[in-house]
């Protein structure tokens, strides 16, 4: 294919072109695991001759994300340990004023993102700023699109912080044979950071007051009605199908308590018996007339309340995750209670509980669902994990002298790192393997961390950077770039961080940094300038997506809780990205000044 050549493309080039934009096309419209996605791009371009098997498995040998999937263990063991909770519990406060609690959010979460994993850091967060914002008489809204963007500008403030500035620094090294210091980021990172809170603050006008899924959900008496069945009732002996119970109009059977057993889900064919309470959800005018039409009674005391759980149920709120299969379906079409053992009571969106039937409502991705489960449910299987994400997932360990251990060895590991003692992998290996001998997380807890659809679309993205320099798509892309802006570096610059930070919004930063890498590394060579610089730019950039909720998985970490709208990240979003990309140009270029190549 290297022989056959169209519009100044060889045949592999267009295999490559057409391989991207395939897979990109596919993660942006459909809901195929990224992984999966990755691994088929990388056979295409391996089973077409485009690239080696040297070449098409470099991903998975790679220095950078080797780091990463060591970098979990550390996280694990800094997690487990109560490092991040010790934290919150410290630095929250509180403030007096708005000003005052986005400083108070921002800083530490930025810390912390800098070391730890952006999306565990928020995930933490999240809860913690539901109530501190409830005590300081602010919408939880106004304060979780600034925790998700601090997550995300603190992670470029190391090389450690993200994935991107691994898989950049990874590539620098390969080609030059010089390595990054893992501080590299951290002086620009620091004053895009100070630029992006200043401007979250001066900006704060355009976040909504939005009303939170938890508001909705807080008195579950205001929409559910509870029915008993007397004695002599005809309908004793029946089904609850064919009385037609399990979807009725306005609503769905939640539960039914037979003296000290409480069923549900309700089966089908469950049949009723005198003194059994049913407990509906959905609309309360809708489901009465069920009293005068089946001579059911109203019960004395409520039994259904948020706040009145007792050891055989418990209420839950979780919202549906991005890819998951339960979106634009109907609960009532799908097993997904019986296969959980599980009932959904109430669905909100937006932050307003959805009037209608919750078994009934197509589903949203970001959709609040209110869910009666048993106390023992186990929301880690794979079966919710990929369909749910439940607001209390997140253990919170005890703090004590582990806590103090995990700290150190992630402190040592950062600074034999950046006074160059011993590489950066060398560093993490020994962080990882001294967490495990301090007990700081069990080996299970250890393997369990480390995420391997992650690791998978990191090797990936490395290939896919491979095959985009080898098949000449890089250089000629560079070279176009410079026939538009010039031979002006800062324009150059300037042009190729812009269209990285537009199309990081939509796919992963990781896959944006592997592409734009030989882009950005082409377009320094020809202009005659050292690199090192705008690939400091780069790593900026495609960490830098704030204008919508798909552009990073911390914006869905919030955006439910939140009850956000997609043009809520829009609205504020545009204006941070142009913000950021400025300071990001102007510091680059004053503290690491271009160095024409001798």
């Amino acid at each position: 294919m290297e022989s056959f050549v169209l519009w100044g493309f060889s045949g592999n080039a267009w295999i490559t072109i057409i391989t991207v934009f395939t897979m990109f096309t596919v993660l942006l419209f459909t809901k195929l695991r990224s992984d999966l996605v990755f691994l088929g791009g990388i056979a295409v371009l391996f089973l077409t001759g485009v690239l080696n098997a040297k070449e098409a498995f470099s991903g998975f040998s790679s220095t950078s994300v080797v780091v990463i999937g060591v970098l979990f263990v550390v996280v694990a063991g800094l997690t487990h340990t109560g490092v991040l909770q010790w934290v919150v519990h410290n630095l929250l406060g509180q403030p007096k004023s708005y000003k005052g609690a986005v400083l108070r959010l921002m800083l530490p979460v930025a810390a912390l993102s800098s070391f730890l994993s952006n999306t565990t850091v928020v995930a933490l967060f999240v809860n913690i700023v539901k109530m501190w914002s409830k005590k300081l008489g602010i919408s939880p809204s106004k304060l979780l699109i600034p925790l998700s963007y601090a997550s995300g500008m603190g992670g470029v403030c190391t090389l450690i912080g993200t994935p991107p500035n691994l898989i950049i620094s990874g590539l620098y090294a390969d080609r030059t044979g010089t390595a990054m210091n893992v501080l590299a980021t951290t002086l620009p990172g620091l004053f895009c950071l100070g630029v992006g809170v200043m401007s979250i603050i001066v900006l704060r006008r355009l976040l909504p007051n939005r009303e939170t899924p938890e508001d909705v959900f807080e008195e579950t008496s205001e929409y559910t009605v509870e029915l008993i069945v007397p004695s002599a009732n005809p309908n004793i002996g029946k089904g609850v199908a064919e009385l037609g119970l399990k979807d009725i109009h306005g609503g769905s059977l939640v539960e039914l308590v037979r003296a000290n057993e409480v069923l549900s889900p309700v089966a089908d064919d469950e049949l009723l018996q005198e003194g059994d309470r049913l407990v509906f959800a959905g609309q309360i005018d809708d489901i009465f007339y069920l009293k005068g039409n089946l001579g059911f009674k109203t019960a004395d005391q409520a039994l259904f309340t948020i706040n009145q759980q007792d050891s055989d149920r418990q209420l839950r709120t979780a919202y549906v995750v991005l890819n998951s299969d339960l979106i634009h379906k109907r609960i009532c079409e799908t097993t997904f209670e019986k296969d959980n053992n599980l009932t959904v009571v109430a669905v909100a969106r937006y932050g307003k509980r959805l009037k209608t039937s919750p078994r009934e409502v197509k589903l949203h991705a970001g959709d609040s669902l209110l869910l009666e489960c048993s106390p023992k449910l186990d929301i880690n299987t794979e079966s919710l994990k990929s369909q749910l994400y439940f607001y209390d997932s997140e253990q919170v360990p005890n703090i004590g002298p582990q806590t103090l251990v995990s700290s150190a060895i992630m402190i040592a590991m950062v600074v034999l790192s950046s006074l160059n003692i011993l590489p950066l992998l060398n560093c993490a290996f020994l962080a990882a393997f001294a967490m495990l001998i301090f007990r700081c997380c069990t080996p299970e807890q250890a393997m369990k961390s480390i995420n391997w659809e992650i690791l998978m679309v990191f090797a990936g993205s490395v290939v896919l950077g491979v095959a985009i320099e080898k098949t000449g798509i890089a250089e000629w892309l560079a070279y176009r770039t410079l026939d538009v802006c010039g031979t002006n570096p800062i324009v150059v610059m300037t042009a190729i961080c812009f269209i990285a930070t537009f199309i990081t919004e939509f796919i992963s930063n990781t896959a944006a940094g592997a592409m734009f890498f030989p882009i950005m590394y082409e377009a320094a060579n020809h202009l005659g300038y050292e690199p090192y610089p705008f690939l400091i730019a780069l790593m900026i950039s495609v960490s830098s997506s704030f204008a919508t909720p798909i552009g990073s998985p911390t914006h869905m970490l919030v955006y439910a809780p939140g009850g956000y709208r997609f043009s809520d990240f829009l609205r504020i979003g545009l204006l941070m990205n142009i913000i950021i990309l400025a300071a990001n140009i102007l510091i680059v270029n004053l503290l690491y000044p271009l160095t024409p190549i001798h």
